[in-house]
């Protein structure tokens, strides 16, 4: 029997199953027909966080930033590239200035953070800027 994945659109919020193996296909929305494993950093905001992170069953990075933070807009090339290069794990972005109730909610005290989800599960957390190599490295480590 085939496993599938669930993976929530980026785009429009849709719940969509994914056999394991077609992940590498480019699958799309079966709703809004958007990407569903666009090699990039999503934006989250308070509307699509939760739901994004609950019904994607793939690994979540989440870097919680400010268009203001040095360090943020100095990582985010090196985030986007950890981003393409590991497809088995999905990237996304919370702007703290936009979606403030968020950075509360997960007591965010210093910017760039970074949380990783599992299972709609905070599983880990690193604060400060990093190389795409080292955003890699820490990942695996924690998977």
């Amino acid at each position: 029997m085939e496993t599938a994945m669930n993976l929530s659109c980026p785009a429009c919020g849709a719940t969509n199953r994914v056999p394991e193996a077609r992940l590498s296909d480019q699958p799309v929305c079966g709703k809004c027909g958007h990407g569903l494993m666009e090699a990039k950093p999503v934006a989250l905001d308070q509307a699509t966080f939760q739901r994004f992170i609950a019904h994607t069953d793939l690994p979540v990075l989440v870097d919680f930033w400010a268009d203001w933070c040095g360090p943020c807009k100095m990582m985010a090339p090196h985030f986007a590239q950890a981003a393409a290069a590991m497809p088995q794990v999905r990237f996304a972005k919370v702007d703290t200035e936009a979606a403030p109730q968020l950075s509360a909610a997960f007591n965010i005290r210093s910017i760039p953070t970074l949380a990783l989800f599992k299972g709609g599960q905070e599983v880990a957390r690193v604060s400060g800027a990093m190389s795409a190599a080292d955003l890699q490295r820490w990942v695996s480590s924690q998977l």
